[in-house]
């Protein structure tokens, strides 16, 4: 890794693996500082889940997600992990173009690792989709 971009991620796609679709396969950082991200569901600023469907929730938590980050100073591009915790991996597989458009729009195209996890259930009963990060910031 070159010294400019140290403490900046590095995506890495191997070409014999399947093609990183809304992912990378691997994310390298040399020097930083790591900001990790607690969960985030699609609270709103009173602590009320807000949105029904998967998409609005999607949407709301990655917009908080990116909140504290930018709260401590990154931005999507020093995202280097995220998890997304699912009560329903099926419809998150049927929402997969929409949640890919939503993050492109709100993170851009440079995508962390990533895993979707089906959980039974959230801290929150009506929240149907919760991320958490960890980020590396210059």
């Amino acid at each position: 890794m070159s010294p400019d971009r140290a403490g900046r991620p590095e995506r890495i796609n191997p070409a014999e693996l399947s093609p990183a679709t809304g992912f990378s396969h691997a994310v390298a950082v040399t020097g930083g500082r790591l900001v990790f991200l607690a969960g985030q569901t699609a609270l709103d600023g009173s602590g009320e889940v807000v949105g029904h469907t998967l998409p609005e929730q999607f949407e709301r938590a990655l917009s908080n997600l990116l909140a504290a980050l930018a709260a401590a100073g990154g931005g999507p591009s020093d995202l280097a992990r995220v998890t997304v915790y699912a009560v329903d991996v099926e419809d998150y597989r049927a929402h997969a173009p929409e949640l890919g458009r939503i993050w492109r729009r709100l993170a851009g195209r440079d995508y962390p690792a990533m895993a979707v996890v089906g959980v039974v259930r959230l801290w929150d009963t009506e929240a149907r989709v919760e991320l958490d990060g960890i980020a590396v910031l210059p």
